[in-house]
């Protein structure tokens, strides 16, 4: 029985360091997705990036700690995290526009290198990343989680008390709707106020005439969201330019900012907004 009252001290203690610690952070998004492969962290990474460029101060923390990618986009590569000598806290990267980042790869170094951990150590380390990191004061919070509905954004979603809203990515594929469907589901469940629905690759723009080629098809995700109340924020085309910048650590909100992209991209970043307390 004791042991029980101790441990529950111990979690209330941790709840409440956490809540403290980003409690400055005025809006919280996590970026789920039901499968993988949809673009979810290329759209976390240009979404933060979005916001910074914007002026608002951004933040990004990398939940997918088997497969955290958001450091390469990036261009911060394996580069290790610091300790506030002040503070005792440990201290975000920065990116050249003002943003705040926090992966598991600035944790393990060596990319090559697999975690191979179960849920408790996963939860551990997402409660260090919310509690021990000096995020200070943040207009956004953007989380991109790793796909499905386990550990991770569960433990994210459970332990960030206030999470604003879920913006959920797919592709517009029947396969991937499918699964899309289980993240909006699972975001509602969770009572998360806000969720809007991405449909990502939808098209490809030729580089010879400029038109839509609909590879995949198009028009499922919005039909989705009408049929599951939630908001459509929008089609964003397929480039191949975007994976070459991603490869080299640039963003294509930066790199293509004049490109139909870039101009999708900006719709659903200022119904993003729009959605936000600021």
């Amino acid at each position: 029985m004791q042991q029980n009252d101790e441990m529950m001290n111990k979690i209330e203690e941790e709840n409440k360091a956490i809540t403290e610690n980003i409690s400055k952070i005025k809006n919280k998004f996590i970026v789920l997705s039901g499968k993988g492969g949809v673009g979810k962290t290329t759209f976390s990474v240009n979404l933060a990036n979005y916001l910074a460029q914007k002026g608002y101060k951004a933040g990004l923390l990398d939940v997918d700690i088997h497969g955290p990618n958001v450091n390469k986009m990036l261009g911060l590569g394996s580069k290790g995290l610091t300790q506030d000598k002040d503070n005792g806290k440990i201290k975000p990267l920065l990116t050249d526009k003002n943003l705040k980042v926090i992966s598991t790869a600035s944790v393990i170094g060596d990319p090559d290198t697999p975690l191979i951990w179960r849920g408790p150590l996963k939860m551990k380390l997402i409660k260090q990343f919310l509690s021990d990191v000096d995020w200070g004061e943040l207009d956004y919070l953007i989380i991109d989680s790793p796909p499905g509905t386990g550990d991770e954004p569960l433990s994210a979603i459970q332990l960030i008390k206030d999470i604003r809203g879920a913006i959920v990515i797919t592709t517009p594929q029947e396969v991937s709707i499918l699964d899309a469907r289980k993240s909006i589901i699972f975001a509602q469940t969770l009572n998360i106020p806000y969720i809007g629905l991405v449909e990502n690759m939808s098209g490809l723009i030729c580089p010879h005439c400029n038109k839509e080629i609909e590879l995949f098809g198009t028009g499922i995700a919005e039909k989705t969201s009408e049929e599951m109340k939630i908001e459509f924020l929008g089609k964003i085309p397929m480039d191949p330019e975007v994976v070459k910048l991603s490869d080299i650590g640039e963003t294509f909100i930066s790199s293509k900012n004049k490109s139909p992209i870039a101009d999708a991209f900006n719709i659903i970043g200022e119904k993003i907004i729009l959605k936000s307390v600021l």
